[in-house]
């Protein structure tokens, strides 16, 4: 008998002592695999990272992670513990673990230049990650994840987007079209909507069109079995107190991904309906190959699959690439568009004024207008990103021994003051990107405030934030080699769905 199939008769024979699980029952477990953690690293020999400040553990199994996961305003802690300890320090996390929040420019542009290299996702997460979407362009790392990268890339630069951008301005005439018709259901007056819920549909259906030459039809309305998982998963994972244990679990014992939880069952589910449709839209990308001259991330992937050029990737990757692109497109740019509406809501006289930009350019603009004719827009998406970035933090483990410099020296535990940080292989390091994109240290007093004139202002940008080196100084796409390789494509659907 196997081990995953040994874990299912564990559960189903302690399954109804598992129904009554109290907190404190959840307590025992965790401080168990704490105690085995703490004596595992005790055995271990001295680290040589860099011993830093940071605040204390309120909690013996969760350290400060409770507080973080509850808080309203993760970037907001983050922020704080910088001012307090400097802009590299030491978080204790769950069971024990350490962690060092690096929310300095110039050690977050180190950190994010040797990503998928010197720095590799944590075991747990990229169990995770396999189960949810395989082993795609977020699992691989290296020269199998520059491989992928390469492979995919010419579906997503400008000259592709520039065919696609007209795909999108339907989408949301779509979008348009479905409100005023509720509107004008409800006596024509006002009408309560789900705006977060459109705009998934809007990005499902346009990137449908852009990466898998097929038309979702989510805005239409109709049943449809791949948007009821997706809207699901949408809504959010069971919260038990059991899942969220084994949750816990797979961070430090991968193999707790095959005890059959409500959250683990849910992976399985939204997997299997995710490669049902990707095998479809496979074999419908083979029947019309030749049908179009779209450059489609499906086409190429298929046609990688069949050259012989040492990029040949098998049908289970093709499938992992597609899983992964669904996830992005239904949740990233969504989100964003979203807090768009709600800011330009929020603040009537921005929303005047870009309105004034719109309405004197008229028609509809090309991809080339929207990246280069429309200042105000380019000025709005770019504060929704800096203020709202759909990524808030990237947390990675040292896949070897590295030196971090800093911009801003800061004082270790010894009382030294150091330019520059140890990290050992091993070490789990994390970028706050929404503290850096938002912090007053680096973007000056108004760093918390929705204003887009900064964007065009000479002097707009802090010398500080200059020193950022992600996309026009935020890291909402991350940076580096990992960067987001749908951001050309991102950028065009949110300005038009704003327009």
């Amino acid at each position: 008998m196997n081990l995953p199939s040994t874990l299912v008769l564990v559960f189903d024979a302690l399954h109804d002592h598992v129904r009554s699980v109290s907190i404190a029952d959840v307590a025992v477990g965790l401080a168990a695999v704490w105690a085995l953690r703490a004596a595992f690293q005790a055995t271990g020999k001295k680290s040589r990272t860099t011993k830093l400040r940071g605040p204390k553990s309120n909690n013996l199994l969760f350290g400060v992670s409770k507080e973080l996961f509850e808080s309203t305003d993760m970037a907001g802690m983050f922020e704080a513990w910088s001012k307090e300890y400097g802009v590299a320090y030491e978080i204790p996390m769950i069971c024990g673990e350490k962690r060092i929040e690096l929310c300095d420019p110039r050690a977050a542009a180190h950190f994010f230049s040797k990503d998928t290299w010197s720095y590799v996702g944590i075991k747990g997460m990229k169990v995770a990650v396999a189960r949810r979407m395989g082993k795609g362009l977020s699992y691989g790392e290296g020269e199998s994840h520059r491989r992928q990268r390469r492979t995919m890339g010419p579906s997503f630069n400008s000259t592709a987007i520039r065919k696609l951008t007209p795909a999108v301005h339907k989408a949301i005439d779509k979008v348009k079209a479905a409100w005023e018709a509720s509107i004008e259901a409800n006596g024509g007056d006002s009408v309560v909507l789900d705006v977060q819920k459109w705009m998934n549909y809007v990005s499902l259906d346009a990137f449908g069109i852009a990466g898998f030459s097929y038309d979702f039809n989510s805005l239409n309305g109709k049943p449809n079995p791949m948007i009821s998982v997706l809207d699901s998963f949408a809504d959010g994972m069971p919260q038990s107190a059991f899942s969220i244990a084994v949750a816990v679990l797979i961070l430090f014992f991968p193999i707790a991904m095959h005890i059959p939880t409500q959250r683990n069952q849910m992976f399985d589910r939204l997997h299997k309906r995710m490669t049902e449709l990707c095998d479809a839209l496979i074999d419908n990308a083979n029947a019309n190959r030749d049908a179009g001259e779209h450059a489609s991330t499906i086409n190429l992937l298929l046609r990688a699959e069949d050259e012989d050029s040492g990029q040949r990737i098998s049908r289970e990757e093709v499938l992992s690439q597609l899983r992964t692109l669904l996830i992005a497109s239904y949740e990233t740019t969504a989100m964003t568009m979203t807090w768009a509406l709600l800011e330009l809501a929020r603040h009537p006289n921005i929303q005047t004024k870009l309105r004034e930009e719109l309405v004197s350019f008229g028609g509809e603009p090309s991809y080339d207008q929207l990246t280069n004719d429309l200042p105000y827009l380019d000025a709005v998406v770019q504060e929704i990103l800096r203020l709202h970035p759909s990524v808030p933090e990237l947390t990675r483990e040292a896949a070897e021994d590295d030196v971090i410099p800093l911009l801003d020296p800061v004082r270790t535990k010894s009382g030294e003051f150091v330019d520059s940080i140890v990290v050992e292989r091993g070490t789990i390091l994390s970028v706050p990107i929404s503290c850096i994109n938002r912090s007053e240290a680096i973007w000056g007093p108004d760093a918390k405030v929705f204003r887009p004139e900064r964007w065009l202002e000479p002097d707009g940008i802090t010398k500080k934030a200059q020193e950022v080196k992600g996309y026009r100084h935020l890291l909402s796409f991350g940076d580096g080699p990992r960067s987001c390789i749908g951001k050309t494509f991102a950028l065009a659907e949110i300005k038009v769905c704003v327009y």
